[in-house]
């Protein structure tokens, strides 16, 4: 396919604000998740990865004035756009680039609080309107100027990811030169109530992948990609050092929460995501996986991966960092790999101490067995929406 550039990029979570923050967690192995902080929940005993700010510290680095309307997504998704944007050289320029934000949560934190605070709070406050998730997306956008158009994707855990592939629809079939994909998402009593009682949140520290694993930890964040045609780059005198080569989807509806057992739909969405790069699979030397650590999921993707994989590169579940960050976790992972392949190592597997049945090692040093070019990034959703992403480095600029 043509070549789709990544031009910016931008990330917060646990482990950092920016890209900076994020790269000296990672090579030092620091985890982002710990006591609960900012969440004003009972369930205390519950480690989050929590961004380390909060919402009025976020206003003030945006130079915004206070307001209730501003959700934590909204903040949290504001500091990612901006050092995207920074980095593409974008600001003041947006009148011809499209935006897609992925959420799930919304401004659900917000609501949360009125709800507590007035019997009547639908009816006499209608702020509430303003926390859905197009309106948290327009709350991102509204921070840097006037897109070109704003969208909003909510696909679960696979939102943030399904953005980005979107974006790069838009790009193929020449809707448009410029995007800014990723997501955004702030934790919520919510959806940490939800989860628990699911049962399978870990109140300790996560372990993906490993034989005594005990469910995820959810985590807060948020992770934008700035993607341009070759035209583009051309135009604007730019030289990229990433590329989405490829990507893929598919749903295999096996359960509304569950992945099947075979890992189907991770299977067919890595496999298209391969194909669409024109790669096999000895070009990938890492898989950031999606990894909750979860009995099922962490079954089902080894299985997917083995299917596919008869010698299974490097893989790690990066969420051992920053929590399971739901509908921004794709787009924060994809940031994170950009990180890998800029800087050659692995990000590790926190946590993993014991071999799965028929699983399989992960990352446990940093350090590549050879140069990284070529990288896989998986985000599954509920209801078996899985998408898969090949990010590559460029050898030469644009080629």
């Amino acid at each position: 396919m043509d070549p789709i550039y990544i031009t910016g990029s931008g990330i917060v979570s646990a482990i950092g604000i920016g890209k900076d923050e994020t790269l000296q967690s990672l090579q030092a192995a620091r985890t982002g998740i710990r006591q609960m902080k900012y969440l004003a929940s009972s369930h205390t005993e519950l480690p989050v990865g929590e961004v380390q700010l909060s919402n009025e510290e976020m206003m003030e680095m945006l130079g915004l004035e206070p307001s209730p309307k501003l959700s934590r997504t909204a903040l949290i998704g504001s500091l990612a756009l901006k050092e995207a944007l920074e980095e593409a050289g974008l600001e003041g320029l947006l009148n011809s680039v499209h935006f897609i934000s992925a959420t799930t949560v919304g401004g659900m934190d917000r609501r949360e609080i009125y709800h507590s605070e007035e019997k009547d709070c639908d009816r006499e406050h209608a702020i509430i309107a303003t926390h859905n998730c197009a309106s948290s997306t327009e709350m991102i956008a509204d921070c840097f100027g006037d897109f070109a158009s704003v969208s909003t994707v909510s696909t679960a855990c696979s939102s943030a990811t399904n953005a980005i592939i979107t974006g790069a629809n838009m790009l193929r079939s020449g809707m448009a030169e410029i995007v800014v994909v990723g997501g955004s998402e702030c934790l919520s009593m919510f959806h940490l109530n939800g989860f628990n009682a699911l049962m399978i949140l870990d109140h300790q520290q996560c372990r993906p992948f490993d034989k005594d694993r005990n469910g995820l930890n959810l985590g807060e964040g948020a992770g934008y990609l700035v993607m341009e045609t070759a035209e583009s780059v051309k135009k604007r005198h730019i030289q990229p050092k990433f590329k989405l080569s490829g990507y893929g989807n598919a749903c295999d509806a096996y359960h509304q929460t569950a992945s099947s057992p075979e890992g189907t739909g991770a299977f067919l969405a890595m496999k298209e995501a391969l194909e669409v790069a024109g790669l096999g699979t000895d070009d990938i030397q890492y898989i950031n996986a999606h990894g909750t650590g979860t009995p099922n999921n962490d079954e089902s993707e080894s299985c997917a991966i083995g299917r596919l994989f008869a010698d299974i590169p490097p893989t790690s579940s990066t969420k051992s960092f920053t929590g399971h960050t739901t509908s921004a976790s794709g787009s924060i992972e994809a940031v994170i790999c950009l990180l890998a392949l800029e800087h050659q190592f692995l990000p590790l597997n926190l946590n993993w101490h014991t071999p799965m049945e028929n699983g399989f090692v992960p990352v446990c040093n940093q350090r590549p067995a050879r140069e990284i070019k070529h990288v896989l990034s998986n985000a599954f959703g509920f209801g078996g929406n899985d998408s898969s992403l090949v990010l590559s480095k460029c050898e030469n600029g644009y080629e």
